[in-house]
């Protein structure tokens, strides 16, 4: 499976069957310019979008997506998707919503994306989640969780992989925090846009893989 980082809560996941999957996709230039990522021209099979805002539910994507929101439970081309919903804020959705965390089976490992989570996950929330290989998680505060509570999910959900996202960057307007304050002090191998991973090769202790967004 490889995964290339587009920028903000977006990524390029490629499955080895060839089946692709971007979640997330922004729409560049929303928010009066606050998400400065290029467009997004990368094909996709599957598109998931966890919310209604413009830097998470961009439509405009190449190929023939099938766009998958909310808390459904399907297969795709292959792929078994479980999306599951909470909120983006901690005062029960009435400030930002709802967000969908979705969890997919890709090359036999299990992958979460907890798209805009803006709460701590309860005990019942993990338990539902269950088994994590890779978790998407974001850290940048103030729309989402910061990264006190994303060390705290993660302390929950347990993965091998914990890949940092919906943090600040020189093309993220957004008055958020860079990543630097989550990764600190952690084991945290750092790669360019991409990353390749194998069932085989997951780390037996959980690592931190720092992406940075493709240019």
């Amino acid at each position: 499976m490889k995964i290339k980082f587009l920028g903000h809560a977006a990524f390029l996941i490629e499955a080895g069957s060839g089946v692709k999957i971007i979640t997330d996709p922004y729409k560049p230039g929303c928010f009066d310019g606050g998400i400065k990522y290029r467009p997004i021209t990368e094909e996709a099979d599957i598109v998931t979008i966890s919310h209604e805002h413009d830097d998470h539910n961009c439509t405009d994507i190449q190929g023939e997506p099938v766009f998958v929101r909310g808390a459904v439970k399907k297969n795709v081309k292959g792929i078994e998707i479980t999306g599951m919903d909470v909120f983006h804020d901690e005062s029960g959705g009435s400030e930002r919503g709802t967000n969908t965390i979705f969890k997919m089976t890709i090359d036999g490992m299990i992958i979460v994306h907890l798209g805009d989570l803006g709460h701590p996950l309860s005990d019942k929330d993990a338990k539902q989640i269950g088994t994590v290989d890779i978790l998407f998680v974001p850290v940048g505060g103030y729309f989402t969780i910061d990264a006190k509570v994303a060390e705290d999910t993660v302390s929950k959900l347990n993965p091998r992989v914990v890949i940092p996202m919906h943090f600040k960057t020189e093309k993220c307007g957004f008055p958020i925090a860079a990543v630097d304050d989550y990764v600190k002090d952690k084991d945290t191998k750092k790669f360019e846009s991409q990353v390749e991973i194998k069932k085989e090769d997951l780390p037996d202790k959980m690592k931190i893989y720092l992406l940075t967004p493709i240019k």
